[in-house]
C-alpha cells in the first residue's frame, strides 16, 4: 500500500478531523505610507460552515492576531484558530511516531509496533513491518502466534485505537501544513443565528511594504503667465500578502500613523522560583554506652532524690511543611497611540486591480492641473549660478505625498523633453513648495554684504551718555541673466536680533524667502537688516565715591585725576556722537550743551595739571634745599638758607596757583555733572 494511501486511511480514520473551510477571497486592501495593510476578505457563508479560513504568510500572524475583525451579520464569531508556532514539536507532542516516520509507509507502521491493527479478518498488535520487492510485509502478533501479511494496492490497515488514530490523523494533517513553513493557515469558527446564507467580512492589518509614490511633473516655460503644471502620480505597488489580489478595491493612504508590533503569536513562558522539597530534619542518635558504677553518698549528703525514670533517647522529628508560590502575572501590554502631522490622506483607485501574489505593479493614482510658475531659486547666497525651479501651489482638496518626480518640459525647445528629477515635498492642501530640478549656467549672481551704525538718539544720565545706535546690515545681490525675463526666488538668512526691512514672501526652515523681477537686463537687489544697539560713554570713572573731590594733594597725579570729570579724553567720543547724530534726533541739544561744558573742564583740567606738575617741581627743589642746609656749614650753610626761603616762596606760590586751578575746574566739572545726572 503506498504511502499516500495509508495517510489518508488515517485522516479518514479520525472522526476529530474538522471539516476544511470556506476560504474567503481578498476583496479590497488599503496600503499605508506607515508600512501597513489593511486586507479586506468578503464572500457568502452557507449556514451550515462552521468556520471560514485563510492563508496568510507567518510574518503577519502576529499583526492578525492583534487586529482581525470579523463582521457576521447572522451570526456569532466563536474565536480564531491556527497551528501552533511549532507544528511539529506540538503535533507530535507524546505520540508514538514522528515526523520522521512518515518518509515511508514502512517506517511509519514499524514506529507503531505493539498498536492493535485490522487487516481484513485478520487482527493483532504489529510486530514488524519492511518493504518486500512486490508488497509489504506486515507481521502480527495473535492470541495463538505470528501472522505474516502481504499487502498489496489499497489493502487497508485500520488502528483498532480510535483515539490514537485520530491524533495521528491531527499529526499528518499538521505535518502537510509544515510543508509551506512560511505560511500559516487560519480558521474563524462561527456560530449561525440564521438558516439562510449570508455575506460575512473579515479585516485586519498587517506589515506590508511601502507604496512608493513617483511623480511626473509637466512644467510650463519661463516667464509664462498664469500656468499650470499638470502633475501626474503613479504608485509601486507590491503584493506580498501571500494571496491573489483578483480585482480587488486598492485604496493608497499617505499619512503618519503609529504602528507597533507584539509577539502574540510565540509562546511566553514566564520564569518561575523554584522551591527546594524539604523533608523531616535530621535525627542524630548517640549509642548506648551502658551505666556505671554509682559513687558512695558522702558522710553529710542531703536525702538522694527519688530514682529518675528511665529516659527514652527517642525524639520526634520536627514536622516541615512544603512552601509554595504563586507567580506575579505578566503586565499589561502597552496601548499605541495614534499622531499624525499632514493628515491623512486615501487614494481610493477607481478601477478594481489585479496583482498577484509576488507581483509588483505601477498604478496611476492622480492626475491634476496645478497653478504654477517658472523661477529661479537661490538657496546659497555662496554660490554662483541659480536652480531652475517651478512655484507649485496645491489647489486641490487632498495633501500631496512626497516623492521623487521625474519633470518634463512643456512648450517651445523644452516640450517633452526631459528636464532632471526633483524632489516633491509632503504638500497640504493650499500651500506652495518650491521644485528645483536643475541649475541654471547661463545665470550669474554675486553677493556683498556691509555692515554700517548711526547713532539715532542720545539721553543723559548719571555719569554717562547713553547713545542708542541702528546698525544696518545689507546683502545686493547682482544678477546677469541675459536678456531672459523672469522671477527670481532668493532664500536669506534669518539673522537673529535684527529686524527686516522688508516683508518676505515666506518663513521656514529656509530663512525668509523673498523674490524679484528680472527685467532682462542686469540688476541689483538690496534687502536690509535693522538692529538696535546701546553703547555707553562715561563722563568720569564710576567707581569714584566723589566725583568732584574737595582736595587735589591727596590725589595721584598721573593715576586719579584721569578718573575725574574732564581728566579723560572722552571729548573726541562724544564729538564724534555728535556729529553723526541727525538733527532732529532726541537728545541732540542736551549732548551739545554737555560737549561745550565738558570742553570747558577739560581745557581747566590741562590747566590745573600744568599748576600741579610746577607745584610739584618746586616743593622737589624745596626739598633740595632743605638737604643742602643740613649738609652746609659756615658761609655756605647761610647761602642754603637764602636758597632755601627762595624755594619755600616758590612752594607756596605754585600751590596756590595750583589750589586756584583745581577751584576753577571744580566749578567748571560740576556743570558736568549736574548735566551728566549727579
Amino acid at each position: 500500500m503506498p504511502f499516500r494511501g495509508l495517510l489518508a486511511l488515517l485522516l479518514a480514520t479520525s472522526a476529530l478531523v474538522a471539516p476544511r473551510a470556506a476560504e474567503l477571497p481578498v476583496r479590497g486592501v488599503t496600503l499605508s505610507s506607515a508600512g501597513l495593510a489593511q486586507i479586506d476578505r468578503a464572500g457568502p457563508v452557507a449556514p451550515d460552515d462552521p468556520a471560514l479560513s485563510f492563508r496568510v504568510p507567518l510574518a503577519d500572524v502576529d499583526d492578525i492576531l492583534r487586529s482581525l475583525v470579523v463582521a457576521d451579520p447572522a451570526g456569532r464569531v466563536e474565536g480564531l484558530r491556527l497551528p501552533a508556532q511549532d507544528l511539529a514539536a506540538e503535533a507530535f507532542r507524546g505520540l508514538p511516531v514522528k515526523a520522521e516516520d512518515f518518509t515511508s509507509r514502512a517506517s511509519l507502521l514499524s514506529a507503531l509496533r505493539g498498536q492493535r491493527v485490522a487487516v481484513g479478518e485478520s487482527e493483532g498488535r504489529i510486530a514488524e513491518a519492511s518493504e518486500g520487492k512486490d508488497a509489504l510485509r506486515l507481521t502480527l502478533l495473535t492470541p495463538t502466534g505470528l501472522r505474516s501479511l502481504m499487502l498489496r494496492e489499497h489493502e487497508e490497515v485500520r488502528l483498532l485505537d480510535g483515539d490514537l488514530a485520530a491524533r495521528i490523523a491531527r499529526a499528518a494533517e499538521a505535518l502537510a501544513e509544515m510543508r509551506g513553513t512560511e505560511t500559516r493557515r487560519l480558521s474563524v469558527a462561527l456560530r449561525p443565528g440564521a438558516a439562510e446564507a449570508r455575506e460575512v467580512t473579515l479585516s485586519y492589518v498587517a506589515g506590508a511594504p511601502l507604496w512608493k509614490p513617483s511623480w511626473r511633473l509637466v512644467v510650463p516655460g519661463v516667464g509664462e503667465e498664469g500656468a499650470e503644471a499638470r502633475l501626474m502620480g503613479w504608485a509601486v505597488v507590491e503584493n506580498h500578502s501571500g494571496s491573489d489580489w483578483d480585482g480587488i478595491r486598492l485604496s493608497l493612504v499617505s499619512g503618519e500613523a503609529a504602528s507597533f508590533r507584539q509577539a502574540l503569536y510565540t509562546p511566553v513562558l514566564l520564569p518561575r522560583p523554584e522551591l527546594p522539597i524539604l523533608g523531616s530534619g535530621q535525627v542524630v542518635v548517640r549509642p548506648d554506652s551502658g551505666g556505671r558504677p554509682v559513687p558512695p553518698p558522702p558522710p553529710m549528703a542531703l536525702p538522694s532524690p527519688a530514682p529518675a525514670a528511665e529516659s527514652r533517647m527517642f525524639r520526634a522529628a520536627p514536622a516541615g511543611g512544603a512552601q509554595s508560590a504563586i507567580a506575579d502575572a505578566a503586565p499589561a501590554a502597552a496601548q499605541a497611540v495614534a499622531a499624525a502631522s499632514l493628515g491623512r490622506v486615501a487614494f481610493n483607485l477607481a478601477e478594481p486591480v489585479t496583482i498577484r501574489a509576488g507581483e509588483t505593479a505601477n498604478l496611476p493614482f492622480l492626475d491634476a492641473r496645478l497653478a504654477a510658475e517658472r523661477v529661479w531659486w537661490v538657496q546659497e547666497l555662496g554660490g554662483r549660478h541659480p536652480l531652475q525651479a517651478v512655484q507649485v501651489i496645491n489647489d486641490t482638496n487632498n495633501p500631496l505625498p512626497a516623492g521623487l518626480a521625474t519633470v518634463y518640459g512643456r512648450s517651445g525647445p523644452e516640450a517633452g523633453g526631459f528636464l532632471g528629477d526633483a524632489e516633491l515635498p509632503a504638500t497640504p492642501p493650499g500651500e506652495t513648495r518650491l521644485v528645483a530640478f536643475a541649475r541654471d549656467r547661463d545665470v550669474q549672481y554675486t553677493v556683498a554684504r556691509r555692515d554700517a551704525g548711526a547713532p539715532v538718539s542720545v539721553a543723559l544720565r548719571r555719569g554717562q551718555v547713553a547713545v542708542t545706535l541702528r546698525q544696518l546690515h545689507t546683502v545686493t545681490l547682482a544678477v546677469d541673466a541675459g536678456t531672459t525675463r523672469g522671477r527670481m526666488v532668493v532664500d536669506l538668512p534669518a539673522r537673529r536680533g535684527e529686524t527686516p526691512r522688508f516683508t518676505p514672501l515666506a518663513e521656514g526652515d529656509f530663512g525668509l524667502r523673498v523674490a524679484a523681477h528680472l527685467p532682462g537686463r542686469p540688476t541689483t537687489l538690496e534687502w536690509e537688516w535693522e538692529r538696535s544697539q546701546a553703547q555707553t560713554i562715561p563722563l568720569w570713572d564710576a567707581a569714584l565715591a566723589e566725583p568732584l573731590p574737595p582736595v587735589w594733594r591727596e590725589l595721584a597725579l598721573d593715576r586719579d585725576i584721569a578718573r575725574l570729570p574732564g581728566g579723560t579724553d572722552r571729548l573726541q567720543a562724544l564729538r564724534g556722537v555728535l556729529e553723526r547724530l541727525p538733527a532732529e534726533a532726541p537728545g541732540r541739544a542736551d549732548l551739545a550743551a554737555l560737549i561745550e561744558d565738558f570742553a570747558a573742564a577739560r581745557q581747566l583740567m590741562d590747566g590745573f595739571r600744568s599748576a600741579a606738575r610746577a607745584h610739584a617741581a618746586a616743593e622737589a627743589a624745596l626739598g633740595r634745599a632743605r638737604q643742602a642746609v643740613e649738609d652746609r656749614s659756615g658761609a655756605a650753610r647761610e647761602q642754603a638758607r637764602v636758597a632755601l626761603n627762595a624755594a619755600s616762596v616758590a612752594a607756596g606760590r605754585t600751590g596756590a596757583e595750583a589750589d586756584r586751578a583745581w577751584a576753577a575746574w571744580r566749578e567748571a566739572a560740576q556743570r558736568v555733572v549736574t548735566r551728566g545726572g549727579g
